[in-house]
């Protein structure tokens, strides 16, 4: 379970797989391996909105190619960063995905980087502190390292990866720059100004939300690392009814609408645009 990776998220110390059951620190603190491979390493249950549903609805955007075009730039900037590096000899490349959800991106992400003869083995690590999405990405994928965890007590030693994906959620910079290789990069995918636009317009309409920026997200993200660079990412896609739901439905936009504005929108099919802005980050 390459256990080396691991430090308690509590004390901080060196773990060990034991009995192939429980993740344990040198100071006793313990932690389940689940039946279905993953480790939940949270010492007391999170409250989160983001439950099954959310994260079924999720999955099934996946499945219908919502999200294609951002996996395929993400995969290649990846793939063009591994061309110019020498390659270590029996090492896999790294790469941990915070805020993993039900492992969709994870997924193809990876499966994208072994396709490529340039990169050698990956190593997949999943971590969300939403306990579902982890059980389901867990079930469907069973490669990568699954892990309930906290992003700001993530469970994981020092320059563990190589490249750490951040998308569509929150960040904490000082564990990224921690957890990263002296050359590791951090990619990060947020909304542009246009992401989900016919979704706000009949959601918040009046009410000065229809429109959103980005600007103080990119200040952030410029102020924690020394070099940086901007991809925007822009594209339109036909759902049908079912898909426009489960849109809906995956989406924390949704979440101070009413039942009946929601009913009114899954009625036929939508074109939606999806606006991203890749942002690069070395230390």
């Amino acid at each position: 379970m390459n256990e080396k990776m691991f430090r308690c998220p509590i004390c901080g110390s060196s773990m060990r797989v034991q009995q192939l059951a429980s993740l344990v620190c040198e100071k006793l603190h313990s932690y389940d391996i689940s039946r279905q491979g993953y480790v939940n390493l949270l010492s007391n249950r999170s409250k989160t909105k983001y439950d099954k549903a959310l994260f079924e609805a999720r999955k099934m955007i996946n499945s219908s190619g919502f999200f294609g075009p951002m996996i395929e730039g993400v995969s290649n900037r990846l793939i063009g960063m591994q061309s110019r590096k020498l390659p270590e000899s029996g090492k896999p490349l790294r790469l941990l995905d915070a805020g993993c959800g039900e492992g969709s991106h994870l997924s193809a992400i990876g499966r994208k980087l072994r396709e490529h003869p340039m990169v050698p083995d990956v190593l997949g690590v999943g971590m969300d502190i939403a306990k579902e999405g982890v059980v389901m990405a867990a079930k469907t994928f069973p490669d990568p390292i699954w892990c309930v965890s906290d992003l700001s007590q993530s469970p994981f030693a020092d320059q563990q990866f190589d490249y750490i994906l951040n998308i569509l959620s929150p960040s904490n910079y000082s564990e990224f720059r921690r957890l990263l290789t002296s050359d590791g990069m951090l990619v990060k995918v947020i909304p542009g100004s246009l992401y989900l636009q016919e979704l706000r317009a009949l959601f918040y309409k009046g009410t000065g939300k229809e429109t959103y920026s980005n600007d103080g997200t990119m200040e952030l993200f410029s102020r924690h690392f020394e070099r940086i660079e901007f991809e925007d990412l822009r594209y339109r896609v036909m759902l049908d009814s079912e898909q426009v739901k489960q849109l809906i439905h995956m989406t924390p936009l949704s979440w101070s609408v009413s039942p009946e504005v929601i009913e009114r929108m899954t009625d036929g099919e939508m074109e939606v645009t999806a606006d991203f802005t890749l942002l690069f980050g070395w230390k």
